[in-house]
């Protein structure tokens, strides 16, 4: 229920999904996605929720080397997460499912927060003095990744390749540049 439900979410507004059309093409009865879900919005949630989950720490391997083979490896790590389920992320994280929600929002939030510590913990610098302002930076680059999974996944004006030297590139320099500045003025 729940995969049909992320391939239909991507495939149209949230609007457009109805849970009768949901129940015919997951194969159950309707009864039972209510059952398992509530109702539409909370299923969405279910769905939102999938999208942004990331692997556990634990699951995850720290690179190691310099700084730039770390940085492509969490970026690497990053095109991989985000083109599993494609337009269907770039939906969910666009903000283009139910609008204003604040339980979405939320969400997304704590899924910004986690993905913000584990980039920081496969650069290597988790236990920098100033990590919480490295985190903060690194949410702020995810702005910068949400727009370029939308050019590469939505539009198709940018290639995996070039999205990954993009986000590579400006992850590098964040790190060692921005991050050094704002580490000197703390």
């Amino acid at each position: 229920m729940l995969s049909c439900a992320i391939d239909m979410f991507g495939e149209r507004p949230y609007a457009a999904v109805s849970t009768a059309e949901l129940a015919q093409r997951a194969g159950v009865a309707r009864g039972l996605i209510n059952h398992y879900f509530g109702n539409k919005r909370d299923l969405y949630l279910a769905v939102v929720r999938r999208m942004v989950t990331l692997p556990r720490p634990e699951k995850m391997s720290v690179p190691a080397g310099p700084l730039r083979d770390r940085v492509d490896a969490s970026v690497s790590w990053l095109l991989d997460t985000i083109g599993e389920h494609g337009s269907t992320w770039v939906k969910v994280t666009g903000h283009e499912g139910v609008g204003d929600d604040p339980e979405v929002q939320r969400i997304l939030d704590e899924a910004d927060y986690a993905a913000a510590d584990r980039m920081v913990a496969m650069m290597g610098l988790a236990d920098s003095l100033h990590s919480a302002e490295l985190r903060a930076l690194v949410r702020c680059y995810g702005g910068l990744v949400k727009a370029a999974g939308r050019e590469w996944i939505v539009r198709g004006s940018l290639t995996r390749e070039q999205v990954h030297h993009l986000l590579a590139d400006a992850l590098t320099t964040l790190v060692a540049e921005t991050f050094a500045k704002v580490d000197a003025n703390s």
